[in-house]
Protein backbone atom coordinates (compact mmCIF):
# COMPACT_ATOMS: atom_id res chain seq x y z
CA UNK A 1 0.00 0.00 0.00
CA UNK A 2 3.02 2.53 0.81
CA UNK A 3 3.80 2.18 -2.96
CA UNK A 4 0.62 4.38 -3.98
CA UNK A 5 1.49 7.32 -1.81
CA UNK A 6 0.77 9.41 1.84
CA UNK A 7 -1.59 7.43 4.11
CA UNK A 8 -5.65 9.69 3.09
CA UNK A 9 -9.02 8.51 2.23
CA UNK A 10 -7.91 8.35 -2.03
CA UNK A 11 -5.35 6.12 -0.90
CA UNK A 12 -7.59 3.40 0.99
CA UNK A 13 -9.87 3.19 -1.67
CA UNK A 14 -7.52 3.06 -4.76
CA UNK A 15 -6.06 0.33 -2.67
CA UNK A 16 -9.16 -1.53 -2.25
CA UNK A 17 -9.67 -1.01 -6.09
CA UNK A 18 -6.91 -2.51 -6.70
CA UNK A 19 -7.21 -5.46 -4.84
CA UNK A 20 -10.68 -5.75 -5.54
CA UNK A 21 -9.52 -6.11 -9.20
CA UNK A 22 -7.35 -8.80 -8.67
CA UNK A 23 -9.46 -11.04 -6.42
CA UNK A 24 -13.10 -9.99 -8.37
CA UNK A 25 -13.14 -8.08 -11.56
CA UNK A 26 -16.13 -5.84 -11.93
CA UNK A 27 -17.39 -2.39 -12.71
CA UNK A 28 -16.18 0.05 -10.31
CA UNK A 29 -20.13 0.19 -9.42
CA UNK A 30 -20.51 -3.65 -8.54
CA UNK A 31 -16.97 -3.27 -6.80
CA UNK A 32 -18.41 -0.45 -4.53
CA UNK A 33 -21.79 -2.08 -3.75
CA UNK A 34 -19.90 -5.42 -3.39
CA UNK A 35 -17.80 -3.94 -0.27
CA UNK A 36 -21.40 -2.37 0.73
CA UNK A 37 -23.22 -5.08 0.88
CA UNK A 38 -20.88 -7.26 2.80
CA UNK A 39 -19.94 -9.10 -0.08
CA UNK A 40 -16.36 -9.07 1.08
CA UNK A 41 -14.62 -8.28 4.49
CA UNK A 42 -12.30 -6.40 2.07
CA UNK A 43 -14.64 -3.00 2.27
CA UNK A 44 -15.16 -3.02 6.32
CA UNK A 45 -11.59 -3.99 6.97
CA UNK A 46 -9.79 -1.17 4.63
CA UNK A 47 -12.66 0.97 5.46
CA UNK A 48 -14.23 1.74 2.16
CA UNK A 49 -17.55 0.33 3.02
CA UNK A 50 -19.25 3.32 2.49
CA UNK A 51 -17.36 4.96 -0.25
CA UNK A 52 -19.59 6.90 -2.58
CA UNK A 53 -19.50 6.70 -6.63
CA UNK A 54 -17.71 10.57 -6.31
CA UNK A 55 -15.12 9.16 -3.84
CA UNK A 56 -13.96 5.96 -6.64
CA UNK A 57 -13.39 8.73 -8.68
CA UNK A 58 -11.94 11.25 -7.04
CA UNK A 59 -9.83 8.42 -5.88
CA UNK A 60 -9.21 7.10 -9.45
CA UNK A 61 -8.30 10.73 -10.19
CA UNK A 62 -5.77 10.48 -7.25
CA UNK A 63 -3.96 7.59 -8.32
CA UNK A 64 -3.77 8.67 -11.76
CA UNK A 65 -2.18 11.88 -10.67
CA UNK A 66 0.52 9.80 -8.78
CA UNK A 67 1.37 7.38 -11.98
CA UNK A 68 4.62 9.05 -12.62
CA UNK A 69 6.05 8.14 -9.17
CA UNK A 70 4.69 4.70 -8.37
CA UNK A 71 5.91 4.01 -11.93
CA UNK A 72 9.70 5.44 -10.81
CA UNK A 73 9.85 3.19 -7.60
CA UNK A 74 8.90 0.14 -9.73
CA UNK A 75 11.33 1.09 -12.07
CA UNK A 76 14.16 1.40 -9.49
CA UNK A 77 12.79 -2.57 -7.78
CA UNK A 78 12.83 -4.16 -11.05
CA UNK A 79 14.76 -2.41 -13.89
CA UNK A 80 18.66 -2.08 -13.36
CA UNK A 81 21.05 -0.13 -15.87
CA UNK A 82 22.37 -2.56 -18.66
CA UNK A 83 19.55 -5.32 -18.09
CA UNK A 84 16.52 -5.87 -19.89
CA UNK A 85 13.25 -4.39 -20.32
CA UNK A 86 10.38 -5.56 -22.51
CA UNK A 87 7.47 -3.07 -24.03
CA UNK A 88 4.67 -4.60 -26.37
CA UNK A 89 1.58 -2.74 -27.31
CA UNK A 90 -2.62 -3.76 -26.44
CA UNK A 91 -5.84 -2.60 -27.30
CA UNK A 92 -9.03 -2.57 -25.63
CA UNK A 93 -12.60 -1.88 -27.30
CA UNK A 94 -14.63 1.20 -25.71
CA UNK A 95 -18.18 1.43 -24.99
CA UNK A 96 -19.99 4.14 -25.85
CA UNK A 97 -19.33 7.60 -28.12
CA UNK A 98 -18.18 9.79 -26.27
CA UNK A 99 -14.61 8.39 -24.79
CA UNK A 100 -11.98 11.08 -25.74
CA UNK A 101 -9.31 8.71 -26.42
CA UNK A 102 -11.51 6.18 -28.70
CA UNK A 103 -10.42 6.09 -32.45
CA UNK A 104 -10.60 2.98 -34.84
CA UNK A 105 -7.48 1.56 -35.38
CA UNK A 106 -5.62 -2.03 -35.70
CA UNK A 107 -7.88 -4.23 -33.06
CA UNK A 108 -5.81 -7.03 -31.48
CA UNK A 109 -9.22 -8.13 -29.46
CA UNK A 110 -11.05 -8.57 -33.35
CA UNK A 111 -13.55 -6.27 -32.58
CA UNK A 112 -13.48 -4.82 -36.10
CA UNK A 113 -15.87 -2.04 -36.62
CA UNK A 114 -15.49 -0.73 -33.16
CA UNK A 115 -13.62 2.50 -31.44
CA UNK A 116 -10.88 1.48 -29.22
CA UNK A 117 -8.06 2.57 -27.14
CA UNK A 118 -4.41 1.28 -27.30
CA UNK A 119 -1.73 0.91 -24.63
CA UNK A 120 1.41 -0.13 -23.95
CA UNK A 121 3.06 -2.46 -21.42
CA UNK A 122 6.41 -2.36 -20.06
CA UNK A 123 8.00 -5.06 -17.93
CA UNK A 124 11.35 -6.47 -16.77
CA UNK A 125 12.77 -9.30 -17.93
CA UNK A 126 10.36 -11.97 -16.11
CA UNK A 127 7.67 -10.02 -16.98
CA UNK A 128 7.02 -8.24 -14.02
CA UNK A 129 4.90 -5.04 -15.02
CA UNK A 130 6.28 -1.60 -14.79
CA UNK A 131 4.59 0.88 -16.24
CA UNK A 132 1.95 1.30 -18.64
CA UNK A 133 0.67 4.23 -21.08
CA UNK A 134 -2.52 4.14 -22.80
CA UNK A 135 -2.49 5.95 -26.07
CA UNK A 136 -5.16 6.90 -28.75
CA UNK A 137 -7.14 4.00 -30.22
CA UNK A 138 -5.08 4.53 -33.70
CA UNK A 139 -1.65 5.04 -32.60
CA UNK A 140 1.00 3.14 -34.36
CA UNK A 141 3.52 0.69 -32.23
CA UNK A 142 6.66 2.35 -33.47
CA UNK A 143 4.91 5.87 -32.04
CA UNK A 144 4.19 4.21 -28.73
CA UNK A 145 7.67 2.48 -28.19
CA UNK A 146 9.34 5.66 -28.86
CA UNK A 147 7.49 7.07 -25.70
CA UNK A 148 8.57 3.93 -23.89
CA UNK A 149 11.99 4.77 -24.56
CA UNK A 150 11.70 8.69 -23.21
CA UNK A 151 9.87 7.16 -20.03
CA UNK A 152 12.80 5.19 -19.96
CA UNK A 153 15.80 7.34 -19.86
CA UNK A 154 13.93 10.65 -18.70
CA UNK A 155 11.40 9.40 -16.08
CA UNK A 156 13.60 6.77 -14.88
CA UNK A 157 16.85 8.14 -15.73
CA UNK A 158 18.04 4.88 -16.81
CA UNK A 159 20.51 5.34 -19.97
CA UNK A 160 21.42 1.84 -20.57
CA UNK A 161 19.15 -0.70 -21.27
CA UNK A 162 18.51 -3.72 -23.55
CA UNK A 163 15.12 -2.97 -25.19
CA UNK A 164 13.02 -6.36 -26.25
CA UNK A 165 10.04 -6.12 -28.55
CA UNK A 166 8.85 -7.73 -31.54
CA UNK A 167 9.63 -6.79 -35.08
CA UNK A 168 6.11 -4.29 -35.52
CA UNK A 169 7.59 -2.43 -32.41
CA UNK A 170 11.15 -1.78 -33.73
CA UNK A 171 11.25 -1.28 -36.81
CA UNK A 172 13.96 -0.25 -38.75
CA UNK A 173 13.23 4.13 -37.73
CA UNK A 174 13.03 3.10 -34.30
CA UNK A 175 16.37 1.36 -34.15
CA UNK A 176 17.90 4.20 -36.23
CA UNK A 177 16.38 6.33 -32.98
CA UNK A 178 18.07 3.65 -30.63
CA UNK A 179 21.51 4.25 -32.52
CA UNK A 180 21.41 8.13 -31.37
CA UNK A 181 21.22 6.96 -27.98
CA UNK A 182 24.11 6.22 -25.86
CA UNK A 183 23.54 2.89 -24.45
CA UNK A 184 20.62 1.87 -25.85
CA UNK A 185 20.44 -1.61 -27.15
CA UNK A 186 17.62 -4.02 -28.98
CA UNK A 187 16.49 -7.27 -29.02
CA UNK A 188 13.50 -7.39 -32.12
CA UNK A 189 13.26 -9.84 -35.30
CA UNK A 190 13.09 -9.20 -38.65
CA UNK A 191 10.16 -9.27 -41.03
CA UNK A 192 9.26 -11.57 -43.77
CA UNK A 193 9.93 -9.86 -46.88
CA UNK A 194 13.92 -9.14 -44.91
CA UNK A 195 14.28 -12.71 -44.30
CA UNK A 196 13.21 -13.79 -48.07
CA UNK A 197 16.07 -11.06 -49.04
CA UNK A 198 18.42 -13.02 -47.10
CA UNK A 199 18.04 -16.01 -48.47
CA UNK A 200 17.60 -15.07 -52.15
CA UNK A 201 20.48 -15.50 -54.88
CA UNK A 202 22.82 -17.48 -52.48
CA UNK A 203 22.37 -14.77 -49.67
CA UNK A 204 23.83 -15.78 -46.05
CA UNK A 205 20.66 -17.77 -44.93
CA UNK A 206 20.40 -20.75 -46.21
CA UNK A 207 19.28 -23.96 -45.11
CA UNK A 208 22.83 -25.70 -44.89
CA UNK A 209 23.38 -23.72 -41.49
CA UNK A 210 20.39 -26.00 -39.86
CA UNK A 211 22.56 -29.31 -40.49
CA UNK A 212 23.44 -29.42 -37.07
CA UNK A 213 21.33 -27.32 -34.92
CA UNK A 214 18.61 -25.14 -34.91
CA UNK A 215 20.58 -21.63 -35.29
CA UNK A 216 23.52 -19.99 -36.59
CA UNK A 217 24.81 -16.54 -35.90
CA UNK A 218 25.26 -14.52 -39.40
CA UNK A 219 25.91 -10.54 -40.45
CA UNK A 220 25.16 -8.70 -43.40
CA UNK A 221 26.18 -5.24 -44.81
CA UNK A 222 22.33 -3.84 -44.47
CA UNK A 223 22.77 -4.43 -40.59
CA UNK A 224 25.55 -2.76 -39.62
CA UNK A 225 27.11 -3.50 -36.11
CA UNK A 226 23.86 -5.87 -35.44
CA UNK A 227 24.42 -10.01 -35.00
CA UNK A 228 21.80 -11.83 -37.11
CA UNK A 229 20.29 -15.05 -35.34
CA UNK A 230 18.87 -17.20 -37.60
CA UNK A 231 16.73 -19.60 -35.80
CA UNK A 232 15.20 -23.15 -37.74
CA UNK A 233 12.25 -24.41 -35.61
CA UNK A 234 10.79 -27.85 -37.02
CA UNK A 235 7.81 -27.83 -34.88
CA UNK A 236 6.67 -24.56 -36.16
CA UNK A 237 7.29 -25.13 -39.81
CA UNK A 238 5.23 -28.32 -39.63
CA UNK A 239 2.77 -26.07 -38.54
CA UNK A 240 2.95 -23.60 -40.74
CA UNK A 241 2.63 -25.83 -43.62
CA UNK A 242 -0.45 -27.26 -41.91
CA UNK A 243 -2.09 -24.02 -41.68
CA UNK A 244 -1.20 -22.30 -45.19
CA UNK A 245 -2.77 -25.70 -47.11
CA UNK A 246 -5.99 -25.19 -44.92
CA UNK A 247 -6.67 -21.32 -46.09
CA UNK A 248 -5.28 -22.34 -49.42
CA UNK A 249 -8.24 -25.36 -49.32
CA UNK A 250 -10.81 -22.64 -47.36
CA UNK A 251 -10.21 -20.05 -49.88
CA UNK A 252 -10.48 -22.72 -53.02
CA UNK A 253 -14.08 -23.49 -51.43
CA UNK A 254 -14.87 -20.13 -51.71
CA UNK A 255 -13.89 -19.24 -54.98
CA UNK A 256 -15.45 -22.40 -56.60
CA UNK A 257 -19.02 -21.14 -55.41
CA UNK A 258 -18.52 -17.94 -57.40
CA UNK A 259 -16.79 -20.09 -60.83
CA UNK A 260 -19.88 -21.69 -60.19
CA UNK A 261 -22.25 -18.78 -60.50
CA UNK A 262 -20.08 -17.38 -62.95
CA UNK A 263 -20.73 -21.06 -65.23
CA UNK A 264 -24.59 -20.81 -64.74
CA UNK A 265 -24.50 -17.17 -65.77
CA UNK A 266 -25.61 -15.63 -62.67
CA UNK A 267 -22.42 -13.58 -62.68
CA UNK A 268 -21.37 -12.05 -65.65
CA UNK A 269 -19.68 -8.77 -65.08
CA UNK A 270 -16.18 -9.53 -64.72
CA UNK A 271 -15.75 -6.42 -62.52
CA UNK A 272 -18.42 -7.83 -60.04
CA UNK A 273 -16.70 -11.39 -60.64
CA UNK A 274 -13.25 -9.58 -59.18
CA UNK A 275 -14.66 -7.73 -56.48
CA UNK A 276 -16.43 -11.04 -55.10
CA UNK A 277 -13.02 -12.75 -55.75
CA UNK A 278 -10.67 -10.43 -54.44
CA UNK A 279 -12.39 -10.45 -51.20
CA UNK A 280 -12.33 -13.89 -51.16
CA UNK A 281 -8.78 -14.54 -51.42
CA UNK A 282 -8.15 -11.36 -49.27
CA UNK A 283 -10.21 -12.44 -46.18
CA UNK A 284 -7.43 -14.96 -45.23
CA UNK A 285 -4.25 -13.00 -46.82
CA UNK A 286 -3.47 -15.68 -49.20
CA UNK A 287 -3.67 -13.74 -52.36
CA UNK A 288 -0.38 -13.51 -53.41
CA UNK A 289 -0.52 -17.66 -53.97
CA UNK A 290 -3.45 -17.22 -56.42
CA UNK A 291 -3.57 -16.54 -60.09
CA UNK A 292 -6.66 -15.32 -61.28
CA UNK A 293 -8.60 -15.41 -64.76
CA UNK A 294 -12.05 -13.16 -65.18
CA UNK A 295 -13.74 -12.81 -68.33
CA UNK A 296 -16.97 -12.12 -68.87
CA UNK A 297 -18.72 -14.59 -67.55
CA UNK A 298 -15.82 -16.83 -67.00
CA UNK A 299 -14.04 -16.98 -63.82
CA UNK A 300 -10.93 -19.76 -63.03
CA UNK A 301 -7.92 -19.81 -60.90
CA UNK A 302 -4.89 -21.92 -60.09
CA UNK A 303 -2.64 -21.56 -57.18
CA UNK A 304 0.90 -19.71 -57.77
CA UNK A 305 2.97 -22.98 -56.98
CA UNK A 306 6.62 -20.73 -57.70
CA UNK A 307 5.66 -18.40 -54.73
CA UNK A 308 4.01 -21.02 -52.46
CA UNK A 309 7.14 -22.86 -52.71
CA UNK A 310 9.01 -20.00 -51.97
CA UNK A 311 7.22 -19.33 -48.58
CA UNK A 312 7.32 -23.16 -47.79
CA UNK A 313 11.00 -23.01 -47.61
CA UNK A 314 11.57 -20.73 -44.95
CA UNK A 315 8.57 -22.60 -43.27
CA UNK A 316 9.95 -22.21 -39.45
CA UNK A 317 12.52 -19.95 -39.79
CA UNK A 318 12.96 -16.36 -38.02
CA UNK A 319 15.93 -13.96 -37.65
CA UNK A 320 16.85 -12.15 -34.68
CA UNK A 321 18.39 -9.03 -34.80
CA UNK A 322 20.33 -6.96 -32.20
CA UNK A 323 22.96 -4.67 -31.06
CA UNK A 324 24.11 -6.73 -28.01
CA UNK A 325 27.41 -7.84 -28.12
CA UNK A 326 28.66 -11.16 -27.73
CA UNK A 327 30.45 -10.88 -24.31
CA UNK A 328 26.50 -9.94 -22.65
CA UNK A 329 24.35 -11.96 -24.66
CA UNK A 330 25.70 -14.99 -26.72
CA UNK A 331 23.27 -16.23 -29.29
CA UNK A 332 21.49 -18.50 -27.17
CA UNK A 333 20.63 -15.75 -24.75
CA UNK A 334 19.79 -13.57 -27.69
CA UNK A 335 17.16 -16.13 -28.61
CA UNK A 336 15.70 -16.53 -25.10
CA UNK A 337 15.44 -12.98 -25.02
CA UNK A 338 13.49 -12.49 -27.57
CA UNK A 339 11.02 -14.93 -26.76
CA UNK A 340 10.63 -14.19 -23.29
CA UNK A 341 8.05 -11.41 -24.89
CA UNK A 342 5.65 -14.70 -23.87
CA UNK A 343 6.01 -13.35 -20.52
CA UNK A 344 4.10 -9.62 -21.63
CA UNK A 345 1.41 -11.72 -23.85
CA UNK A 346 0.67 -13.69 -20.41
CA UNK A 347 0.66 -9.80 -18.52
CA UNK A 348 -2.00 -9.10 -21.37
CA UNK A 349 -4.29 -12.25 -21.23
CA UNK A 350 -3.93 -11.47 -17.32
CA UNK A 351 -5.05 -8.07 -17.65
CA UNK A 352 -7.78 -8.48 -20.52
CA UNK A 353 -9.20 -11.57 -19.84
CA UNK A 354 -7.62 -14.44 -17.75
CA UNK A 355 -7.70 -12.83 -14.33
CA UNK A 356 -9.25 -8.65 -14.65
CA UNK A 357 -11.48 -8.17 -16.85
CA UNK A 358 -10.06 -4.65 -18.34
CA UNK A 359 -12.39 -4.77 -21.45
CA UNK A 360 -14.36 -3.20 -22.36
CA UNK A 361 -13.98 0.51 -21.23
CA UNK A 362 -16.73 2.36 -20.00
CA UNK A 363 -15.01 5.52 -18.90
CA UNK A 364 -15.09 8.77 -21.09
CA UNK A 365 -12.34 11.06 -19.42
CA UNK A 366 -9.20 10.43 -20.66
CA UNK A 367 -7.90 10.77 -16.91
CA UNK A 368 -10.36 8.15 -15.92
CA UNK A 369 -9.57 5.72 -18.94
CA UNK A 370 -6.12 5.90 -17.66
CA UNK A 371 -6.45 5.35 -14.33
CA UNK A 372 -8.62 2.39 -15.05
CA UNK A 373 -5.87 1.14 -17.25
CA UNK A 374 -3.27 1.80 -13.87
CA UNK A 375 -5.55 -0.20 -11.39
CA UNK A 376 -5.33 -3.20 -13.70
CA UNK A 377 -1.69 -2.73 -14.14
CA UNK A 378 -1.26 -2.52 -10.42
CA UNK A 379 -3.31 -5.37 -10.13
CA UNK A 380 -1.86 -7.47 -13.10
CA UNK A 381 1.23 -6.63 -10.86
CA UNK A 382 -0.66 -8.00 -7.98
CA UNK A 383 -1.40 -11.39 -9.69
CA UNK A 384 2.02 -11.72 -10.52
CA UNK A 385 3.51 -11.80 -7.37
CA UNK A 386 0.09 -13.97 -5.69
CA UNK A 387 0.86 -16.36 -8.76
CA UNK A 388 4.77 -16.57 -8.15
CA UNK A 389 3.85 -17.33 -4.59
CA UNK A 390 0.80 -19.62 -4.71
CA UNK A 391 2.51 -21.63 -7.59
CA UNK A 392 2.41 -24.86 -5.49
CA UNK A 393 -1.17 -25.35 -5.21
CA UNK A 394 -1.63 -24.43 -9.37
CA UNK A 395 -0.26 -26.19 -12.16
CA UNK A 396 1.97 -24.10 -12.88
CA UNK A 397 5.78 -25.34 -13.64
CA UNK A 398 7.48 -24.79 -10.30
CA UNK A 399 10.70 -26.92 -12.43
CA UNK A 400 10.88 -25.72 -16.00
CA UNK A 401 13.89 -27.75 -17.03
CA UNK A 402 16.80 -25.56 -18.69
CA UNK A 403 16.35 -26.19 -22.70
CA UNK A 404 19.81 -27.46 -24.09
CA UNK A 405 18.05 -26.56 -27.21
CA UNK A 406 16.86 -22.43 -27.26
CA UNK A 407 14.76 -22.72 -30.44
CA UNK A 408 12.67 -25.59 -29.36
CA UNK A 409 9.35 -25.76 -27.88
CA UNK A 410 9.28 -25.31 -24.10
CA UNK A 411 9.16 -28.61 -22.27
CA UNK A 412 7.08 -28.85 -19.19
CA UNK A 413 9.17 -30.41 -15.96
CA UNK A 414 8.47 -34.40 -14.44
CA UNK A 415 6.79 -32.82 -11.36
CA UNK A 416 4.59 -30.64 -13.38
CA UNK A 417 3.46 -33.68 -15.53
CA UNK A 418 2.87 -35.40 -12.81
CA UNK A 419 0.61 -32.94 -11.10
CA UNK A 420 -1.00 -32.47 -14.22
CA UNK A 421 -1.86 -36.52 -14.21
CA UNK A 422 -2.84 -36.82 -10.58
CA UNK A 423 -4.30 -33.22 -10.40
CA UNK A 424 -2.54 -33.45 -6.59
CA UNK A 425 0.49 -31.39 -5.43
CA UNK A 426 3.06 -33.45 -3.96
CA UNK A 427 2.32 -32.84 -0.77
CA UNK A 428 -1.47 -34.20 -1.82
CA UNK A 429 -3.41 -31.34 -1.64
CA UNK A 430 -6.06 -30.86 -4.94
CA UNK A 431 -4.44 -28.67 -7.06
CA UNK A 432 -6.23 -26.15 -8.74
CA UNK A 433 -5.71 -23.50 -11.56
CA UNK A 434 -5.14 -19.82 -10.29
CA UNK A 435 -9.14 -18.51 -10.59
CA UNK A 436 -10.20 -21.50 -9.13
CA UNK A 437 -7.74 -21.56 -6.22
CA UNK A 438 -9.01 -17.94 -5.24
CA UNK A 439 -12.81 -18.83 -5.76
CA UNK A 440 -11.80 -21.91 -2.65
CA UNK A 441 -9.95 -19.21 -1.02
CA UNK A 442 -12.84 -16.97 -1.05
CA UNK A 443 -15.22 -20.10 1.12
CA UNK A 444 -13.21 -18.87 4.35
CA UNK A 445 -15.54 -17.05 5.94
CA UNK A 446 -15.57 -14.63 9.01
CA UNK A 447 -18.54 -14.97 10.98
CA UNK A 448 -20.14 -12.90 13.82
CA UNK A 449 -21.30 -15.09 17.33
CA UNK A 450 -23.71 -13.43 19.54
CA UNK A 451 -24.31 -14.73 23.26
CA UNK A 452 -25.34 -13.60 25.95
CA UNK A 453 -25.09 -9.67 24.79
CA UNK A 454 -21.38 -10.39 23.30
CA UNK A 455 -20.44 -10.09 19.60
CA UNK A 456 -17.52 -12.73 18.98
CA UNK A 457 -16.26 -12.94 15.74
CA UNK A 458 -14.48 -16.05 14.57
CA UNK A 459 -13.45 -17.81 11.14
CA UNK A 460 -14.30 -20.90 10.00
CA UNK A 461 -12.16 -23.68 9.93
CA UNK A 462 -9.88 -23.10 7.35
CA UNK A 463 -9.28 -26.22 4.65
CA UNK A 464 -5.77 -27.40 4.52
CA UNK A 465 -5.51 -25.69 1.43
CA UNK A 466 -6.28 -22.12 2.85
CA UNK A 467 -4.09 -23.05 5.21
CA UNK A 468 -1.21 -23.91 2.96
CA UNK A 469 -2.04 -20.90 0.56
CA UNK A 470 -0.89 -18.67 3.70
CA UNK A 471 2.00 -20.34 4.64
CA UNK A 472 3.28 -20.20 1.17
CA UNK A 473 2.27 -16.28 1.44
CA UNK A 474 4.35 -16.35 4.59
CA UNK A 475 1.27 -14.91 6.94
CA UNK A 476 -1.55 -16.72 9.06
CA UNK A 477 -4.94 -16.97 8.74
CA UNK A 478 -5.84 -13.55 9.33
CA UNK A 479 -9.17 -12.63 11.14
CA UNK A 480 -9.04 -9.39 9.17
CA UNK A 481 -7.47 -7.72 6.56
CA UNK A 482 -5.56 -4.98 8.67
Amino acid sequence: RALLGPPCRERDIAYALIVSRAVRPASKLSTGRWWEDGGSTLGTDLGVAEASTDEVYRAMDWLASRQRGIEKLLAARHLRPGGIAMFDLSSSWVEGQCCELAAFGHSRDGKRGRRQVEYGLLTDAHGRPVAVEVFAGNTSDPVSFKTAITRVRDDFGIKNLIMVGDRGMITGTRIDDLRKLEGMSWVTALKAPAIAALARDGGPLQMSLFDTQNLAEITHPDYPGERLICCHNPVLATDRARTREELLAATESDLAKIRKSADAGRLKDPDKIGIRAGKVIGKRKVAKHFILDIGPGRFTWRRDEEKIAAEAALDGIYIIRTSVNEETLNSAGVVSAYKNLKYVERDFRITKADDLDLRPIYHYLAGRVRGHVLICMLACYLTWHLRQALAELTFTDQHIPQASDPVAPAQRSARAKAKDASKHTPGGLPAYRYRDLLEHLSTLDRQTIAFAGQRIEKLTSPTPVQRRAFELLGAPVPLTLQ
